[in-house]
């Protein structure tokens, strides 16, 4: 019983916690294989860094050197830690430039959400070239819709999102920047009759099925497509709901329906999909846009203080 409680406490007891000065002593000692010189080099005497010695070597519970009157030498356990003691030291070093460097927000870590829009083109520039400029910021991208995005601000999971909204309905409570504005098109299947044209009218895409995404990851751009067609006098008809645009014009693509995607959308080249513009059409003397814009800005809770945040904003803001 007497062992059983021995090994228990031994293994619940905490690793020692070894100053650096102790490592030091320990290098200096194996790269002269020598106490005498080993200790005018650290500008001390010998006794105390002997000692020093055979505390590391306590606490460790391993010999590190066998010493004999003529000579000292390292055991294996003593070399094999020489290149991690090094490699401790040499990141001790480092902490206070590097401290300062995350003060400046030239280093630490950035968690960025984006939607897919973004991914086409802005971002991938974006990021590499900030990581080119701040290479110790650890980045990390996160593809989330609007929904999940505003899930993650509240858990303090991102530090900014990328999103995508009517202009003008970024969602309230967050610190926004504007990064695009760019008009809808419609995605139109490549084996229908409107394909062929090289813009299509309005009054063509209202009874057609429609393939949208759930008013719960963008409402304002869901509202803002649903206001047009009551606008015109017709009821979308949905034929199916998809979160990601990739797979909203992969639905296309098998011919389920048309879809208002943003300009950028073009850049996904799927076969059996076409992309058409649709003209602003006039009412009298007053035009008339066919479909509101749609925006996106980059997204952030007020009280945000990480310094690489307003680093990458500083950024892509030049």
């Amino acid at each position: 019983m007497k062992d059983v409680l021995s090994t228990v406490d031994t293994a619940s007891r905490k690793p020692p916690l070894i100053e650096l000065r102790l490592w030091r002593q320990f290098l200096a000692v194996a790269e002269e294989l020598h106490f005498g010189r080993a200790a005018r080099g650290l500008n001390m005497t010998q006794p105390p860094l002997t000692q020093a010695i055979a505390q590391l070597e306590a606490l460790l519970g391993v010999r590190l050197f066998d010493r004999t009157k003529r000579s000292v030498q390292l055991t294996a356990a003593g070399a094999a830690l020489v290149p991690e003691a090094r490699d401790l030291l040499a990141r001790a070093q480092a902490l206070p430039a590097y401290a300062r460097a995350s003060a400046d927000g030239e280093a630490g870590r950035l968690r960025l959400a984006f939607v897919s829009t973004v991914g086409f083109e802005l971002l991938p520039r974006w990021v590499l070239a900030f990581r080119e400029h701040y290479p110790k910021v650890q980045l990390e991208l996160i593809e989330a819709t609007g929904d999940v995005q505003l899930q993650a601000f509240e858990r303090g999971e991102i530090d900014a999102g990328f999103m995508l909204h009517s202009p003008g309905f970024a969602p309230t409570g967050l610190a926004r920047r504007r990064i695009s504005q760019e008009p809808l098109v419609v995605a139109v299947p490549g084996q229908h009759a409107l394909a062929g044209k090289a813009d299509v009218a309005l009054g063509d895409l209202l009874g057609q099925p429609l393939v949208i995404f759930p008013r719960r990851i963008v409402p304002s751009l869901y509202d803002a497509i649903f206001a047009m067609y009551h606008a015109a006098g017709h009821l979308p008809q949905v034929a199916q709901e998809a979160i990601q645009m990739q797979t909203i014009v992969n639905l296309v693509s098998a011919g389920l329906g048309i879809a208002w995607v943003p300009e950028s959308v073009r850049q996904f080249q799927r076969p059996g999909v076409v992309y058409r513009g649709v003209p602003a059409v006039r009412s009298g003397k007053t035009r008339v846009p066919a479909m509101p814009g749609c925006e996106t800005s980059l997204v952030w809770p007020a009280a945000n203080a990480n310094p690489a945040l307003a680093r990458f904003m500083a950024f892509i803001g030049e």
